[in-house]
């Protein structure tokens, strides 16, 4: 049977992509994309169905066959499980989790990126990644998906009962509250006035399904699929700009089976279902299985698809990590309910939980590792408190759940009408009577589901029996930070006058988990993880797990945000990469070679100050930091050698609290490398020919939106001393306002200036980053090689023949 397993891969594949993309989650859509922009040949494969505006199901019949079990002739948009101690709520559809979240795009705290924390039962949740490796990354997800938090100050929106609720549960017991970044369109377009019901322009890359957006109606069903289209789904978003890009976007794609292909790279076995078997059963495992080849394979299906995949395929896979299955969890999700709340008079209480999206607001709570505890010696776990909304349906599901006041109701009803017709009473208008049929509403307009996620403890294993995906977790190692979560909770409900109620699930301290995470967790080393840092199985090149199955632990947060940053930074880590395969044509490789290097500079500038020298000086002084860190990237070396001015591309990020904090990222980046300078400042006309320049000139956006010009210059030449390292490792820096080209500079107000060099350690780092791809990358590197020695040797040719001092 192995054997026969094995062969798959030596299957002749019906067709070959540059990358295969399983999944259209958050990790798939951003590889998917990221792939597709850089012209390589995308296939993504979606087990699911797409959804267009309009098409989410909302009547009973409809809603009953919205569930995913293709045996069962059941194509729907959820996929539920259950296991040992939790359930678990996933998607499927083009959009993955998209589709279904709760729009929140939380960054993971920085102190949650917790190392070497110790679990029960042996071994440690540690994080190979840190909040600053991801800033960049976030922030590039966060441009595509334009989150939007909640604008409460405003009308309709200042009067959302809920919201309100949850600012003041918060002061009333001295916690931190925040409005939440929502992938949601309240407003049309950046900076426009939010308003419910309006038309959403399409982005540049147009939109896959065709369809109209409007803004957020304030509805509640963000759970159940958006309809107005007013939520920045992946569909909408990195998947329709990958289709733009040219990625072939297959749905109802399920992909069953992976191994490696012969002569490198994967093949993938897939199934093809067809809508036109909906509603009768299906011998799933008898339909004709079809392989495709790639050079790079992403698995991107979800933690749940993800894992299972590599479990059953595990044979065709030798040496993958025996942490395969490990360090599950769920992401410490648990739900509540409050009803009945009350004002201080004892009063009904709205709560109004239908009205917005379905999260607004959170309360956080936090985390040892926020008071620098070192890891082991505290247990107290963060997490975050947020309104959960519902969609109005739930409400009057919930007032008729009442069956005792119903029938009291009904009763009356029925009684008051007998009166009418025996007494023969004039009155004919029975608006009152009705009004009291349906009741006041009290119940669930005074009740808010709770939603709860934090930092569990990820000691879950999954695995299979016989044949099926199997998890073992329990809520016993978690049971503080559980109890903590609702001693919380029950806090919300006294502030609102509210009766509290656990989720019946509690019972059998269960929960269920919309945020199943771990399975093939990052590692430093096979050991520790199934893949590394960024995302790359050990011991199997080229194969990428790029969703929430590579979590070492808890985000803590909810992880759609930090899921689709790590995916952007280990595509941004392979694009750069040597590995990089060539476009194929015609079954041939072309095309020119393109070489790449990474270097990261530090030093002081100082803020108003115009000469590099002095800015050093004094911003060392005064501790102003600048760093750069960029990735210089010549796409033909052929004409980078031969171009005069040596040109290369560069990109990156900037970093200066100074002028913005954080990691401001490259919008526009050039290098030239031993630019001939023809006008030196401080040499003779007769040294001239022998002086060089490197000059950078990087454009970037400060605090407040400002455009700012990073142009710096390292001065190569020889002069007294031998000073070859100092020259080409120092760079010389003027940040000029707005984004200048070379004639304005000139003119430009100069912001700060200063020197940052390039230290022995980054210099020895950046010696491991060079990367070729296209064909004769060996001969390409030799060839900047040779450029680059002999540059150097016309600038310093004296100093070879300077006699040395005695």
């Amino acid at each position: 049977m192995r054997d026969r397993v094995r062969d798959r891969g030596r299957r002749p594949a019906d067709e070959h992509a540059d990358v295969v993309v399983v999944g259209s989650g958050f990790g798939g859509s951003v590889a998917a994309y990221r792939f597709a922009e850089a012209g390589l040949r995308v296939v993504v494969l979606e087990r699911g169905k797409p959804y267009p505006p309009g098409s989410f199901p909302r009547s009973p019949a409809a809603m009953a066959r919205n569930l995913w079990d293709p045996s069962e002739g059941m194509y729907g948009l959820f996929d539920l499980w259950s296991f040992r101690g939790l359930d678990a709520a996933v998607s499927s559809g083009l959009g993955g989790g998209s589709l279904i979240y709760a729009n929140v795009l939380l960054r993971k705290p920085e102190r949650w990126f917790v190392r070497e924390s110790p679990v029960p039962g042996g071994g440690h949740e540690h994080w190979p990644v840190t909040r600053a490796d991801l800033d960049p990354h976030y922030d590039a997800v966060e441009r595509m998906l334009r989150p939007q938090r909640y604008p409460l100050g405003l009308p309709p929106y200042d009067e959302t009962a809920k919201t309100l609720a949850m600012r003041e549960a918060a002061r009333r017991m001295g916690l931190e509250w925040v409005l939440l970044p929502l992938g949601v369109s309240f407003a049309p377009e950046p900076g426009a006035a939010p308003a419910p019901g309006l038309p959403i322009p399409d982005p540049g890359y147009g939109n896959l399904h065709g369809m109209p957006r409007t803004t957020c109606r304030l509805r509640g069903e963000c759970d159940l699929g958006c309809n107005d289209g007013a939520k920045n789904t992946l569909d909408h978003t990195y998947l329709s700009a990958a289709e733009h890009h040219g990625a072939d976007i297959r749905t109802l794609h399920e992909a069953r089976w992976l191994a490696p292909a012969p002569g490198g790279g994967y093949a993938v076995g897939y199934v093809v279902h067809d809508l036109d078997r909906e509603g009768r059963r299906v011998h799933t495992r008898r339909l004709p299985q079809r392989t495709i080849a790639c050079d790079r394979l992403v698995l991107a299906a979800g933690t749940l698809g993800t894992t299972f995949l590599l479990l059953t395929c595990r044979a065709e896979l030798p040496g993958l990590s025996r942490a395969l299955g490990t360090r599950f969890s769920g992401n410490g999700d648990l739900l509540s309910v409050v009803t009945r709340a009350r004002d201080g008079a004892g009063r009904h209480r709205s709560l109004a939980g239908s009205r917005g999206p379905v999260i607004t607001s959170a309360i956080r709570v936090p985390d040892a590792a926020d008071s620098g505890d070192p890891p082991g010696t505290g247990d107290r776990r963060g997490f975050y408190v947020q309104d959960a909304g519902y969609p109005p349906i739930v409400e009057w599901l919930a007032e008729f759940a009442g069956v005792r006041g119903q029938l009291r109701r009904v009763g009356m009803f029925a009684l008051g009408r007998l009166a009418a017709m025996i007494s023969r009473s004039p009155q004919t208008r029975i608006n009152a009577e009705l009004a009291a049929l349906l009741g006041a509403g009290r119940l669930s307009d005074g009740s808010l589901a709770l939603l709860g996620m934090g930092r569990d403890v990820p000691d879950g294993v999954m695995r299979l029996r016989r044949g099926y995906l199997d998890v073992d977790w329990t809520t016993t190692t978690s049971m503080g930070y559980f109890t903590a979560m609702r001693s919380v909770m029950r806090g919300m409900a006294r502030a609102w006058g509210a009766g509290y109620h656990d989720s019946p699930l509690w019972l059998a301290r269960r929960v269920i988990t919309v945020h199943p995470l771990g399975g093939a967790p990052m590692g430093r080393h096979p050991g520790e993880g199934v893949v590394d840092e960024y995302g790359e199985v050990f011991g199997h090149p080229g194969l990428y797990v790029l969703d929430g199955a590579a979590m070492p632990g808890p985000v803590g947060a909810n992880p759609a945000l930090t899921i689709a940053a790590l995916s952007d930074r280990a595509c941004e880590r392979i694009l750069q990469s040597s590995a990089r395969p060539a476009r194929r044509t015609g079954g041939r490789t072309g095309g020119p070679t393109g070489l790449s290097f990474t270097e990261e500079m530090r030093g002081h500038v100082m803020p108003g100050c115009a000469d590099p020298a002095e800015g050093e000086r004094l911003g060392r002084a005064n501790g102003h930091l600048l760093a750069v860190h960029l990735t210089i990237t010549a796409d033909d070396v052929d004409r980078f050698v031969a171009d005069a001015a040596h040109e290369a591309s560069a990109s990156g990020w900037v970093s200066c609290p100074t002028l913005g904090g954080g990691r401001m990222p490259v919008q526009a980046g050039s290098f030239n490398l031993f630019a001939l300078d023809s006008a030196p400042d401080s040499v003779s006309a007769e040294a001239v020919p022998a002086r060089r320049r490197m000059l950078y000139r990087l454009h970037f956006t400060g605090a407040g939106g400002q455009a700012l010009t990073l142009v710096g210059h390292k001065d190569v030449h020889d002069d007294p001393g031998a000073d070859v390292w100092r020259d080409t490792s120092t760079l010389y820096v003027r940040i000029l306002r707005g984004h200048t080209a070379p004639a304005g500079d000139a003119g430009a107000e100069v912001a700060a200036a200063g020197v940052i060099t390039i230290h022995l350690p980054d210099f020895l780092r950046q010696l491991t980053t060079f990367r070729t791809r296209g064909p004769g990358g060996a001969e390409a590197l030799a060839r900047f090689g040779r450029l680059f020695l002999g540059e150097l040797w016309d600038a310093y040719r004296d100093l070879a023949a300077r006699p040395r001092a005695t």
